[in-house]
């Protein structure tokens, strides 16, 4: 008889527990919503793209990838490379908000958004590079331009001056480097928890892959997971509900093989080797909150380059650029006027 009443005391702790956490869930889905219905964002068509279609443009094997442009067709060049499972419309509010004054391009990387998946399933850290860098040949093969990356478009700029150390000083007059690192995600990003977890997980690849079927688990849940899990993960305490609910719709569209193929060569990336060739002014920006690439991992990385500068963004995560995007553009209109005009004023080999 005790063990009976033991088990329905199990049983019924267990159902109250259960039901405790579905009621947080669902009470914060409840504000969630709530909040949706508050947000000064809501109403921001996060969705539109830049007005100018450049064409596909061919990466080194064939990918064709989805170019767009705003701004004055003798501006300045700034050119955006977005992050892990986004697009181009990651840098909505940077287009929107900076094409009177600069020539604003941003693209698709290989298997993102509207450019082609890739060509023979290649998903590495280097093809990302030279997608970058075919873009940047596309669209200022005789001038300067200022070079604004991302996550894994920050990632992919050091990929780029790997392969490509010609472009950094020939092609550009600066970088800014948005939530990134220059290690692998599995060691630097993630931290001491995945370590723990490492001897559990076994290869990187199979890691990615219990990454994607946890992701399509989250987006198939009937309560409002997604939003919440991006909220913790890639936010900071004050997002814009609109704007976390588009990431995760963007999460969503994205390809099976992003989360695992791609993942998996981000998770296993070192380019610190690859720092040391970016020898043009470099801004690294990062929230204040960002779980993903923390603002240690910032200071490691502006401290290593040659000419590096750092800049924390208060009260945002991981995406600041959609997040804190006020804020995200000062900086980076400031640091473009000063080195896209430093650029302008050298004088050009010949000259006198």
């Amino acid at each position: 008889m005790a063990r009976v009443t033991g088990r329905r005391t199990a049983i019924v702790t267990a159902s109250v527990a259960a039901g405790a956490v579905a009621g947080g869930v669902i009470g914060r889905a409840v504000l969630n919503a709530r909040r949706r219905a508050l947000d000064p964002e809501a109403r921001e068509r996060l969705s539109a793209l830049p007005p100018e279609d450049l064409g596909p443009v061919r990466s080194f094997d064939g990918t064709e990838l989805d170019v767009r442009a705003s701004g004055p067709a003798s501006g300045p060049v700034i050119l955006f490379a977005h992050g892990f499972s986004l697009d181009m419309t990651s840098w909505h509010y940077q287009w929107t908000g900076l094409s009177e004054r600069f020539r604003c391009v941003s693209f698709d990387f290989r298997s993102h958004g509207r450019s082609q998946r890739a060509a023979h399933g290649d998903l590495s850290p280097s093809a990302f590079g030279h997608d970058l860098a075919a873009v940047l040949d596309a669209v200022a093969p005789d001038g300067s331009a200022l070079l604004v990356g991302h996550s894994m478009g920050a990632m992919s700029i050091l990929a780029m001056a790997d392969a490509r150390p010609d472009l950094i000083g020939g092609r550009l007059a600066g970088v800014v480097f948005a939530g990134a690192t220059a290690s692998d995600l599995l060691r630097g990003a993630m931290g001491s928890v995945t370590e723990l977890l490492r001897p559990r997980i076994g290869s990187i690849r199979q890691a990615a892959e219990r990454v994607n079927r946890l992701r399509r688990y989250v987006l198939s849940s009937p309560v409002d997971v997604g939003h919440l899990v991006a909220r913790m993960t890639q936010f900071g305490p004050h997002a814009s509900p609109h704007v976390v609910d588009y990431v995760v719709g963007l999460a969503a569209d994205a390809p099976s093989e992003v989360w695992t193929d791609g993942l998996a060569g981000l998770m296993d990336l070192d380019l610190r080797h690859a720092v040391r060739l970016v020898r043009v002014p470099a801004l690294v920006l990062v929230g204040e909150h960002d779980r993903v690439t923390p603002p240690s991992s910032a200071v490691t990385l502006a401290a290593e380059l040659p000419d590096g500068r750092l800049q924390v963004i208060e009260g945002a995560g991981h995406i600041s650029m959609m997040e804190a995007h006020e804020e995200f553009n000062r900086h980076l209109a400031l640091f473009a006027d000063e080195v896209l005009s430093r650029r302008r004023r050298r004088p050009r080999k010949g000259s006198r």
